[in-house]
C-alpha cells in the first residue's frame, strides 16, 4: 500500500495521527519508529524557527507558552515553503484569534513588528537618492512624489509597540508607555530598525506610499498633528537610506 502526500503530510504535523499506512523503509520493514524520529524533528525545527522569527514574543510568554503555541500553530499553518524565513507570516492573525491570549491584545501587534523587521532585512536592495536631490524650491518640492525602498514598512497600532519592543531588546530602555504607537522599519546600513513615528508621520508616509505630492501628504499630516515636522522626518528618511526615488511635479 502506497502512502499519500496528504497522508504523509497531515501525520506528520500531528504528533496524535497513527503512522501512515504502509509507510516502509528501504529493506521493505514497516518504519514507524524512523517516522516518529523524523516527526519530532520537524515539529522541533519548527518551533526553533518560531521562537528565533519571534524572540520579544518568546520573551513575554515564556518557553513552554510558546512551545505548546507552536503546536497548534504548525498544524493550522505548516510552511508554504522551504525557506524558514517565511515561516510565521501568519503568527500574528493566529495569535489574534486565541481567546486565552485576548488579555494581552498588544502580543499581535508585537509579532507584527517582529515579522516586518524580518520581512525588511529580506527586502531586495535598492539605492537611496542622495540627499542633495531634494534641494529644491519649496514649490517644487511640495508638488513631487517619493518612491519608498522595499525595505520600508508602516505599522501603526492602539499599543506601545516600540515601546514594548525596546524594553524587552535594550537593557536599561525605560518602562512602556501607555499610548498608540506608530513604527516605520527601514533598514540603514542593512541592519532593520524600528523607527517610532511622530504624531502625524504615519498619515506622512501613507499618502507618499500612495503616490501623493509631499504638499499633499503634508495637508493630511498637519490634519492629524499642527505641529508636524516634516524637515525631521525627510532628515531620518535620508539618513535611513528609505528614500530611492524623487520624481519631480508634473508639467
Amino acid at each position: 500500500m502506497s502512502v499519500s502526500q496528504r497522508e504523509f503530510h497531515t501525520a506528520l504535523l500531528a504528533p496524535e495521527q497513527p503512522h501512515p499506512q504502509g509507510l516502509r523503509d528501504g529493506a521493505d520493514r514497516p518504519a514507524g519508529r524512523r517516522f516518529d524520529v523524523y516527526r519530532n524533528n520537524v515539529a522541533v525545527s519548527l518551533t526553533e524557527a518560531l521562537h528565533d522569527g519571534f524572540p520579544v514574543i518568546a520573551k513575554l510568554l515564556g518557553k513552554q507558552n510558546l512551545d505548546g503555541l507552536a503546536g497548534i500553530y504548525l498544524r493550522q499553518h505548516p510552511p508554504a515553503s522551504p525557506l524558514m524565513m517565511h515561516f510565521g507570516a501568519a503568527f500574528p492573525a493566529f495569535l489574534a484569534g486565541m481567546p486565552q491570549l485576548a488579555h494581552l491584545g498588544y502580543l499581535p501587534d508585537i509579532a507584527r513588528l517582529e515579522l516586518a523587521l524580518r520581512q525588511s532585512y529580506h527586502a531586495g536592495d535598492a539605492e537611496p537618492v542622495p540627499p542633495q536631490s531634494l534641494a529644491l524650491s519649496p514649490e517644487a518640492l511640495m508638488g513631487a512624489t517619493l518612491g519608498f525602498a522595499p525595505s520600508v514598512q508602516l505599522l501603526r497600532s492602539p499599543w506601545p509597540i516600540h515601546d514594548i519592543w525596546r524594553f524587552n531588546t535594550e537593557p536599561g530602555a525605560p518602562k512602556p508607555r501607555a499610548a498608540a504607537q506608530d513604527v516605520l522599519v527601514t533598514r540603514p546600513e542593512y541592519d532593520p530598525l524600528p523607527r517610532l513615528l511622530p504624531p502625524g508621520g504615519a498619515e506622512w508616509i501613507t499618502a507618499t506610499q500612495a503616490g501623493e505630492t509631499l504638499g499633499t501628504a503634508q495637508d493630511r499630516a498637519t490634519s492629524a498633528a499642527a505641529d508636524f515636522d516634516l524637515a525631521a522626518l525627510l532628515a531620518m528618511l535620508l539618513g535611513d537610506g528609505a528614500i530611492t526615488s524623487l520624481s519631480p511635479p508634473k508639467a
